[in-house]
């Protein structure tokens, strides 16, 4: 048996001979490269549709590439079930109490068969539960609930922010942007969008893209404000008013805001940002599975989060680098109502950009449904991969069977409707038929045990419980690292001792003052109280030609300023790349908390300013990252899990790069393999030809002078003579073509024998490719600023906005990340 645990093959099943109905112990070895041209899986209730579906995304994970999964059933949950120690305590939770009623067991019986159930599943398909491990300690696994605290939160709404300048930059790409977040937006309201004629639709489209053209984001808040005061007075040629009435314009916002006022819609605030990026990888790199489940949300709901995330993943796509490598999956199960044929959805659209164009990116779309009525065939031609398993009705054969022709004709291939119909007709449980134009035919294929338990669709406690030992564990690895924190607000019995208002300091001219903006407004009843932070702003030169490096960097620093404190140090101080946003001026009939006096004193500045330097010259680093097995090396401002991810990525592309070159040097000898096969197989068909005429022949010679001798001739005549001897000479002949026959029979198993041993050769090199791994070893060069371009532009008091309640406990009003 061919050992099937080597990168880019994925292990699916084995063949199954539908002759004798039983599986044929020939593993089905499936290239992970022909996913980029997508696939669709196809099966009623009860064909094994979830088990292949789990088994693709297990084989994926194990090789390290990641996978987003819509999950619109709640099935897909069951990739958490993976239990390595097979124990019965770990299936007990998840096995079905009313299947151990109906079968006589208590829960603990149920639990300890079905572990052995599975046991034995993985040994008679050659696993064992090391794989299972692997499969765990390959990928990181989420499982969100849009809208819902049972899993880990999201907030979807970040899709209203402006998309990255590789969008903005492309009018079609932005406008398609723009009607499928406005279209999603309107499902969620109930409102069929009409692009063209729908007011509702015009007018957000048009606040988006002047948002966006600004660079402006946008948050629900925000997007209702500018329907009732949108930024500009004219639509087209007519005037907003005449257009589109304040009036009416008033109800569409506050029709929104009735959903932003739910007491339900504020799950849809919380959680990380919907990232495309960290649903792939962690901030480590490592690959991940995120499972966005939306079986709790309605119709409306789920076409708002569908359409959202497919936008996101298209923005994503785009902002990614060209491979020919499969890089990253997109898995939605039961696909129904989002991809139709006749109808267009808000989903649609972004679908079918990702079916056409995902490809040359390494994106690789897989889509799940009962019904070929659910698809749209056309969109579905771009899917180079079909896996069809068991189907309701003849209509629905009919239905796939043109789908499938329709597909292989599109990759420039030609398929046997007739040969396909038949092989559709009888399948079995957990046998799938898989066409794959990269190959030469279509097969049939039974599908392995997966390693995880397929439970079925899981509920919302089900998903609590599955969630809540991993939501602490995850948040941190998940959660933005903090860049320059908050002074940390004084303890209850430090603050109980109301600070006395103080008189703002009178600064150096050179020193500058600035204000922290609000990022609240205070509680009713309440003042603001700044208090002082040391401030500084400079930018840093990082050089190394040898390494590509030549940046200037704007780093931001802050220290709590201690009332009592002699010098202006840097002593623990925050900083934080990038610039923070700051005002000229206080907030309205705000008070001051107390400062040094140090801070009038021009000479502390100075000996501040150097340093400051001082400081960012010992502690500040430029990162650079390498692999030397790959011969790359970090690009500015990406990080070590982003340069881990890119450098898997080209290990992933150097192989599937060397087994192309070796089908390319094969390629040859099997093409004069296969012409001397068919030169062979055209002369037995020659040679057993003329030994069929020979034996006529011979037959009626032989007739010929039986038939005289019937009649009755007594004695042989020339004629009966010469007949009699043609016979002979014909037997003769027979034996000679005969052998020829046999020869060239024996010459078509030499040259099949040659050409399987060459297939075995090739195997074995293409096996030796996918097994070399290459250790994702990255060195880390920290390359210190250059210390004469330590430029500190910026250098003074910054004022943080608290407020402190009558109870003496004090609450920032600001925020840093801002």
């Amino acid at each position: 048996m061919t050992d099937y645990e080597s990168l880019g093959s994925f292990y699916l099943g084995k063949r199954y001979d539908d002759s004798q109905n039983e599986v044929a112990d020939e593993l089905i070895l499936y290239d992970s490269k022909d996913l980029t041209t997508h696939g669709v899986i196809v099966g009623m209730t009860g064909s094994g549709k979830t088990g292949l579906s789990v088994g693709l995304l297990e084989e994926a994970a194990i090789d390290g590439i990641p996978s987003i999964v819509i999950d619109p059933k709640g099935d897909m949950g069951n990739l958490l079930l993976s239990f390595p120690d097979l124990a019965a305590s770990d299936f007990e939770p998840w096995v079905d109490p009313g299947e151990a009623t109906r079968r006589g067991l208590t829960l603990e019986e149920l639990a300890s068969s079905t572990a052995e159930l599975w046991r034995g599943g993985l040994e008679s398909w050659h696993q064992d539960p090391e794989r299972i491990r692997r499969y765990r300690d390959a990928v990181d696994i989420g499982l969100y609930t849009p809208g819902s605290s049972a899993g880990l939160p999201i907030s979807v709404l970040r899709s209203f922010s402006a998309p990255g300048p590789e969008i903005l930059e492309d009018r079609d790409a932005l406008q398609e942007r723009i009607d499928s977040a406005v279209a999603g937006l309107l499902a969620l309201l109930g409102i069929e969008a009409d692009p063209v004629q729908s007011r509702e639709c015009i007018l957000l489209a048009n606040i988006l893209q002047q948002a966006w053209g600004e660079g402006r984001d946008l948050d629900l808040a925000g997007l209702i404000g500018e329907i009732q005061k949108p930024p500009f007075d004219k639509l087209g040629v007519i005037d907003l008013e005449t257009f589109y009435p304040s009036g009416d314009r008033a109800k569409l916002a506050m029709r929104l805001n009735g959903v932003l006022a739910s007491p339900g819609f504020s799950a849809w605030l919380e959680g990380e940002p919907l990232d495309v990026h960290r649903l792939l990888y962690t901030a480590e790199g490592k690959p991940r599975i995120s499972i966005l489940s939306i079986a709790h949300l309605d119709d409306a709901e789920r076409m708002f989060v569908v359409t959202l995330l497919l936008n996101e993943i298209v923005s994503w796509m785009r902002s990614q680098s060209g491979t020919g490598s499969l890089r990253a999956l997109l898995y939605m199960d039961e696909i129904f109502g989002f991809f139709p044929p006749s109808k267009a959805p808000p989903s649609k659209r972004p679908m079918l950009t990702l079916l056409k164009q995902a490809r040359a990116f390494g994106l690789g779309v897989v889509l799940a449904t009962q019904n070929p009525v659910d698809l749209d065939y056309k969109g579905l031609s771009n899917c180079g991969t079909w896996w069809v398993g068991r189907l309701q009705t003849e209509r629905d054969k009919k239905r796939l069977v043109e789908g499938l022709v329709g597909a292989a004709t599109e990759a420039g291939g030609q398929l046997d409707a007739g040969q396909v119909n038949d092989l559709l007709s009888s399948l079995d449980k957990r046998v799938f038929l898989m066409n794959n134009v990269h190959e030469d035919a279509p097969v049939l294929m039974h599908t392995r045990w997966v390693l995880n338990y397929l439970a079925g669709p899981l509920q919302r406690k089900q998903i609590k419980e599955l969630v809540d030992p991993r939501r602490e564990a995850s948040a941190p690895a998940d959660a933005p690292t903090p860049a320059a924190a908050a002074p940390p607000p004084p303890t209850r019995a430090a603050a109980e001792a109301p600070e006395p208002p103080q008189q703002r300091p009178t600064l150096p001219d050179e020193v500058e003052e600035f204000f922290l903006p609000l990022a609240s407004d205070p509680p009713a009843g309440e003042s603001v109280l700044y208090r002082p932070l040391l401030y500084g702003r400079s930018q840093l030169h990082f050089k190394r030609v040898s390494a590509g490096v030549d940046e200037w960097v704007d780093v931001t620093t802050t220290v709590p300023l201690d009332s009592e404190a002699k010098k202006l140090l840097w002593d623990d101080l925050d900083s934080k790349r990038g610039k923070i946003k700051v005002r000229k001026r206080a907030a309205a009939k705000a008070r001051f908390g107390t400062t040094p006096a140090v801070v009038g004193n021009k000479r502390a500045w100075s000996s501040s300013r150097k340093a400051l330097v001082a400081e960012l010259y010992r502690n500040e680093r430029r990162n650079i990252y390498s692999c030397k097995a790959l011969k790359l090396m970090s690009e500015e401002h990406e990080s070590e899990g982003d340069f881990r991810v890119r450098a898997q990525q080209a290990h992933a592309e150097k192989r599937d790069l060397a087994v192309a070159k070796l089908k390319a040097s094969y390629a040859e000898d099997f093409e004069k393999l296969e012409k001397r096969i068919r030169t062979a197989e055209e002369r037995i068909d020659r040679e057993e030809s003329q030994l069929r005429d020979r034996r006529v022949q011979t037959a009626v010679s032989f007739g010929s002078s039986l038939l005289g001798a019937l009649l009755g001739r007594k004695k042989l005549s020339v004629t009966n003579a010469r007949s009699a001897s043609t016979a002979l000479r014909n037997v003769g002949r027979s034996r000679r073509e005969k052998d020829d026959v046999e020869r060239a029979e024996e010459r078509l198993e030499d040259l099949t024998a040659d050409k399987q041993e060459l297939e075995a050769e090739f195997e074995r090199e293409v096996e030796a490719l996918r097994s070399k791994s290459i250790e994702i070893d990255i060195d880390v060069l920290e390359l210190p600023p250059l210390k004469t371009d330590i430029a500190v532009e910026s250098l003074g008091l910054l004022w943080a906005p608290w407020t402190v309640d009558a109870d003496g406990i004090a609450t920032p009003l600001f925020d840093l990340e801002d």
